[in-house]
């Protein structure tokens, strides 16, 4: 699979994911797949971009070994999504860009954001016209659902646009944002958008938890790539399970000890207080990873609470370290993480269903101020 003039092979991607995908986590994830693959930044907003916040500019940061580097960006605004796009190609802050519609939490769908945003197609074609223009050689790509709810489906006009306006691929998240991460992921819906827009590669994303699981999505709608986000939660390793898979080698699967994953929280932790530049920020950030590692083995429910609050390496080691260390790994360990909360009413400025064509008052005052998602 080719993203612009990147190949992607295996045609594998790591999801943005606010709060997760940051440099430290996507260090790990690349060193378990060899290097193969794309791994993309958590969501960052584009006026933050523009306005150069701090926060913001950290988190753009890419290591020296990440290659090509990618960004995705949430906006609603053409001008400052434009401007921002214009800022990474000029500045070389990026080889890659990726654009948010995909995301369904109310503080952004209640601005007209993420995947709310598809539903007026003369504003996603306007987005995707100035980013494109803005980025100069740099591919353009986007990741959506598809569409508000089941009876505001937009999946295939915005793939349609999206083409239409020279982006470079699509990623599709077969749930609807009301769906949130509840239900089933629709695989059939992202059979459809490959048929649909045939020209450019169409990814597929949901409820994959395995590297079989992405070879049956491949398998069964015909999409070019898979997009991997929840699946990865505590799994770091997965990658390399992919890239085994999508090379022939199916029977090689990563089924650590606990001793092994134990090892890897440590140097995920450890990474994360070198890139914040403070050890005890770095291990407290990393407490919302813990139970997503230790997910299926017998560790129980007090000592769980501990690492949950430990805000020292040393204090994760020995708390660690007071573990049965030698437990294979437990069958039944791969199934969902993360949210699954579903059938939710969606956010949404007020009117924004009357009519697909109107957007009139969606401006800049839409723009988050913070990035993250």
């Amino acid at each position: 699979m080719q993203i612009g003039p990147h190949p992607v092979q295996p045609p594998v991607v790591l999801a943005p994911m606010a709060g997760i995908t940051n440099a430290p986590f996507r260090t790990l994830c690349r060193e378990f797949s060899g290097g193969k693959g794309l791994f993309v930044s958590e969501m960052i907003t584009t006026r933050a971009l523009v306005e150069r916040n701090e926060k913001t500019m950290q988190l753009i940061h890419f290591d020296e070994s990440e290659k090509p580097r990618s960004i995705q960006l949430y906006g609603v605004d053409p001008a400052t999504v434009g401007k921002a796009v214009r800022m990474i190609a000029e500045e070389d802050l990026a080889d890659h860009i990726d654009l948010n519609f995909g995301c369904p939490v109310p503080k952004v769908t209640r601005k007209g954001g993420g995947s709310a945003l598809p539903y007026k197609r003369p504003l996603l074609r306007a987005i995707l016209r100035e980013a494109v223009s803005g980025a100069g050689d740099l591919p353009v790509t986007m990741k959506m659902r598809k569409g508000i709810d089941d009876d505001h489906l937009t999946y295939l006009d915005a793939g349609r646009i999206a083409v239409e306006e020279g982006v470079t691929a699509i990623a599709l998240h077969g749930r609807t944002a009301s769906q949130h991460y509840g239900g089933t992921a629709d695989w059939d819906a992202i059979a459809r958008l490959k048929e649909h827009v045939p020209e450019i590669p169409v990814l597929g994303n949901g409820d994959i938890w395995s590297a079989s699981d992405a070879l049956r999505m491949v398998r069964e709608t015909g999409c070019d790539g898979v997009v991997v986000g929840r699946g990865c939660l505590g799994r770091p390793w997965l990658f390399a399970d992919l890239v085994a898979a999508f090379e022939g080698r199916t029977e090689d699967v990563a089924r650590p000890s606990l001793r092994e994953v134990a090892e890897v929280m440590v140097r995920h932790a450890t990474l994360l207080g070198e890139w914040i530049g403070d050890e005890s920020r770095g291990v407290i950030d990393f407490r919302k990873h813990v139970a997503w590692y230790l997910k299926g083995f017998a560790v129980g429910s007090e000592m769980r609470k501990r690492l949950a609050i430990t805000s020292s390496l040393s204090e994760l080691r020995s708390g660690l370290d007071e573990l049965d260390l030698d437990q294979p790994w437990p069958t039944g360990a791969d199934g969902p993480r993360g949210r699954t909360s579903g059938n939710n009413r969606v956010v949404l400025p007020d009117g924004w269903l009357k009519d697909p064509y109107d957007c009139a008052g969606v401006g800049e005052d839409a723009e988050l101020e913070t990035s993250g998602g």
